[in-house]
């Protein structure tokens, strides 16, 4: 038995060992905004946060994070008040079908943690490596993680 928190509510995963936190997430809480992508580690489209820092949850068992806190894309928003970088994307049309978003978010977020409010495009770009979209060219992406580093660090 693990015990975790997600999303701020405490759970107790009674699980396979085996259990990957994606599946976790999508088939035992129904929480579908996490995206099962390449199942490789190469696409970015699973990414949440455990203990505030993000994660490939395809590549997490969850029987290793017991204690954990882990954030979903779903767990961002304050109510109906958006996270800045949520926010950010919306405002820089930074999607197309949406399927990389949530994890194209995270990723931000992660960015913006390490790197501060003054992150620049380059080191963005480079730090969008493990993160694909199939459907834009990057840039309104990048634009979206450099405004959600501002808000962030201005909120």
């Amino acid at each position: 038995m693990t015990g975790l928190t997600i999303n701020g509510i405490a759970h107790s995963a009674d699980v396979p060992s085996a259990t990957l936190l994606v599946e976790y997430l999508r088939d035992h809480l129904g929480l579908t905004g996490t995206h099962i992508g390449c199942e490789t580690s190469q696409c970015g489209a699973c990414n949440v946060l455990i203990d505030g820092v993000p994660v490939k949850a395809c590549t997490a068992l969850v029987a290793t994070l017991d204690g954990a806190a882990v954030t979903t894309v779903e767990g961002l928003a304050a109510g109906e008040t958006l996270h800045p970088m949520q926010a950010a994307f919306r405002e820089h049309h930074a999607l197309q079908c949406g399927f990389c978003t949530p994890g194209m978010v995270i990723a931000g977020i992660g960015i913006a943690q390490r790197h501060g409010a003054d992150v620049t495009p380059g080191v963005i770009a480079h730090e969008l490596e493990g993160n694909l979209c199939r459907c834009t060219g990057y840039i309104n992406i990048v634009a979206a993680i450099a405004a959600g580093a501002k808000a962030m660090h201005d909120a």
